[in-house]
């Protein structure tokens, strides 16, 4: 199999993006089932989901009655609520709407003995529509969300690879259901300035708390914004200079809008070979920022991989 195969193609936003929104009011749901149980993680992440060979988990949620965990499967398109009891309840993923998805996991966590009550409003978002009272997103494409998760699992891949070359704190390579991406972030060690906050239904003190420290973030979306899916890279506090950065390849540039680095996913995609296009795009524009925001890079970097392959 070519590099190039194992990277879905993936259709226009436009044509799937009822599917997108739907499926991002689920998820809001089930990361703040675990946000609700969990212990709080600096920068929120004690709440963020994780990739797993066939979708998203929660890993492990802590519970009086017992831990359980919620995995969605996006090869068969279901959705699994399992206790450590040995109890389980499933779910079939198809058009449903977040108010009947809503309803469907509060009774289910009910019936599996680890009811949980939850802000149950979305987060993040410019509509936030109450989850019980969602009627209008009601959209599933079982294809588009498939090829997604695909390209999910690429996206995984490289940013883990990348994410093993700095010895400083790092995150882990996790799924933020707020804004519904796959993040993967660097930090200088220094205390950056306070965030402004602003971000549409969302209090301010959870950004001036994820922000609290210099960092370097890097992740994928499916393209909100941008009208396409796209990886993303972007520092806090963003040092002079950068956005007028010389990154690779030249398919990306600089959002001022955003105020990140943008690459098309389909440039990755099409690229004669999309692991070094995607890597050049995260080196090229950590070093940028790295270097302009003056981090101790050679404390912070290694050289080489470890242990070595």
């Amino acid at each position: 199999m070519s590099d190039t195969s194992k990277w879905p193609a993936l259709p226009p936003l436009a044509e799937w993006e009822a599917t997108c929104t739907t499926v991002h009011m689920w998820l809001q749901i089930i990361g703040k089932i675990r946000l609700e149980q969990s212990p709080w993680i600096n920068h929120s992440w004690g709440s963020a989901l994780y990739m797993t060979p066939r979708g998203l988990t929660t890993s492990s949620i802590p519970h009086d009655n017992g831990p359980f965990s919620i995995d969605i499967d996006w090869v068969a398109h279901v959705l699994r609520i399992s206790t450590s009891r040995g109890d389980e309840r499933t779910l079939a993923l198809r058009p449903m709407t977040v108010a009947a998805f809503y309803d469907a996991m509060m009774q289910a966590l009910t019936a599996l003995d680890v009811p949980v009550q939850i802000m149950a409003r979305p987060v993040e978002v410019e509509e936030a529509i109450p989850f019980a009272e969602d009627t209008t997103h009601a959209a599933y494409d079982a294809n588009a969300m498939h090829r997604f998760w695909r390209a999910l699992v690429q996206a995984e891949r490289v940013l883990k690879a990348f994410r093993a070359d700095f010895l400083g704190k790092a995150s882990p390579v996790h799924l933020f259901w707020g804004a519904f991406d796959l993040a993967a972030t660097r930090f200088s060690g220094r205390e950056a300035p306070e965030h402004p906050g602003g971000v549409p239904n969302c209090a301010d003190w959870v950004m001036e708390e994820a922000y609290s420290h210099e960092l370097s973030s890097a992740g994928f979306w499916p393209g909100a914004g941008v009208g396409e899916a796209a990886f993303y890279t972007y520092m806090y506090p963003e040092p002079d200079g950068f956005r007028d950065a010389d990154v690779t390849p030249e398919a990306a540039y600089y959002h001022s809008d955003l105020g990140e680095f943008v690459l098309p996913y389909e440039a990755v995609r099409t690229a004669a070979n999309p692991d070094a296009t995607l890597r050049g795009f995260l080196q090229s524009t950590y070093e940028a920022g790295a270097t302009l925001g003056d981090w101790n890079r050679s404390r912070l970097e290694r050289d080489q991989s470890m242990p070595p392959q």
